[in-house]
């Protein structure tokens, strides 16, 4: 599990392994959803009966969220969570919003069928307008990817991960539309079923930016090959979205937990996949990129 992943219904730190102490959808909630049954705790949702039940962490997001994943098409090539409106027919109740229980589990030894799925799913969602909320949403996950694209200076620390990365990094001319930003772990796997996405952690980025989210978190947490890495280098821009990713958790990380959570079980997980990413920046020009230019 990568500790950078944003809270969800399936994976992500940090959180508590066990159901919270204080938390429990109230039975308001329940009653505004109209959902039956005993609360099963998933790891940041509750499922209740057909219902996964969550907190609100944004609500900009989730009302936008909820209103593209309610029109989107279905698709042979993955499912979605659709959200639920309450008996008054808003998105969320007494801080609480709800989706429908898709079947299926998370498997991450199935990291390409993960990366296919995601990339089904931008394809469906490309036409999408940004979305405003993205300019005013503040959290650490918002703050690791502005720096990682430059938009935000970066911290002074990151253990020495983030310096060869900066160095390496350089600008790139790609389209950028909503993609998903958290895929390991929150595409769930069932038998004669396409893989169905759930917690949808929203950004405005390049597709292949968020596929090289998705191979970092394989590499440094889910036991992946770097032929992983390989299998995709055909994508846009390779060696820069996987600079910008990694730069996007070690900043996400630090902010999160501070520079005292860095333990050497954090740095030998990174190390070598940043020596990866900087090899498949060199590729695309056979020398070492050149450093990003000066910020005015």
């Amino acid at each position: 599990m990568s500790p950078e992943a944003r809270p969800s219904g399936s994976a992500g730190d940090p959180k508590p392994d066990g159901p919270p102490e204080t938390g429990r959808p109230p039975e308001e909630v329940l009653d505004a959803y109209g959902a039956e049954g005993p609360p099963v705790w998933l790891g940041g949702a509750w499922r209740v009966g057909d219902l996964v039940v969550k907190q609100v962490e944004f609500l900009p997001e989730t009302l936008w969220r909820a209103e593209v994943l309610s029109a989107l098409p279905g698709a042979p090539a993955f499912r979605v969570a659709r959200p639920v409106r309450a008996r008054d027919g808003a998105w969320t109740a007494c801080g609480w919003e709800a989706a429908r229980l898709v079947p299926g589990e998370p498997d991450v030894s199935r990291q390409d069928d993960v990366l296919r799925a995601g990339a089904a799913f931008h394809e469906a969602i490309a036409h999408l307008p940004r979305p405003a909320f993205l300019d005013v949403r503040d959290d650490p996950w918002s703050y690791g990817d502005r720096v990682a694209w430059e938009e935000l200076p970066g911290p002074s620390g990151g253990a020495g991960l983030l310096e060869p990365l900066v160095r390496a990094r350089r600008p790139v001319d790609l389209p950028s539309q909503a993609v998903h930003g958290d895929l390991p772990g929150n595409v769930l796997f069932a038998g004669g079923l396409p893989p169905a996405i759930i917690d949808w952690p929203v950004y405005w980025r390049p597709p292949s930016w968020a596929a090289a989210v998705a191979v970092v978190d394989a590499l440094c947490w889910y036991g992946a090959s770097p032929k992983l890495a390989e299998r995709w280098a055909h994508l846009p821009e390779w060696g820069q979205m996987l600079i910008r990713a990694l730069v996007y958790r070690i900043v996400t990380h630090e902010a999160l937990a501070g520079p005292a959570a860095w333990t050497p079980e954090h740095l030998s997980a990174y190390r070598p996949v940043i020596d990866l990413a900087l090899t498949h920046a060199r590729t695309v020009t056979g020398r070492p990129p050149a450093p990003s230019p000066a910020r005015g």
